[in-house]
């Protein structure tokens, strides 16, 4: 078996609400839209997607509408600080503060329009890497 493709979908129950965060704050660029759903992709690397789905839409069985529990997507960047400002600048829900991790990452976690935890972070220069 071979694997041509993957990525991920998130249910939402505002399309254009969780378009804007993923367009507008972290940089993903629309590569096709309707009204029930978006694909995303980084704009220099298109493998990189991410799908955005209503989640009350006919393809998504009943049993898993519900909203997310458990589980992050992560999305690395150059500049945890920028996005963490920009994401506080237009009012997104930061569940934590950019702060270096033990294992060589400068993390900060938010929550996105349908409630999915983001985890955004950078790699850290070797010298400021934190001792275990």
């Amino acid at each position: 078996m071979a694997i041509h493709r993957v990525f991920a979908s998130i249910l939402t129950d505002d399309l254009e609400a969780s378009r804007r965060f993923w367009v507008d704050l972290l940089g993903f660029a629309v590569s096709f839209q309707s009204n029930w759903f978006v694909h995303l992709s980084a704009p220099d690397e298109a493998t990189l997607e991410l799908g955005l789905l209503l989640r009350d839409h006919e393809t998504v069985p009943q049993a898993y509408r519900a909203a997310p529990a458990g589980g992050l997507i992560t999305v690395v960047v150059e500049d945890v600080e920028a996005v963490h400002d920009a994401a506080r600048a237009r009012g997104y829900r930061v569940v934590e503060a950019p702060r270096d991790m033990f294992y060589g990452q400068r993390r900060m976690l938010l929550e996105d329009p349908a409630g999915q935890l983001v985890d955004v972070s950078a790699p850290m220069p070797e010298a400021t890497i934190p001792e275990v």
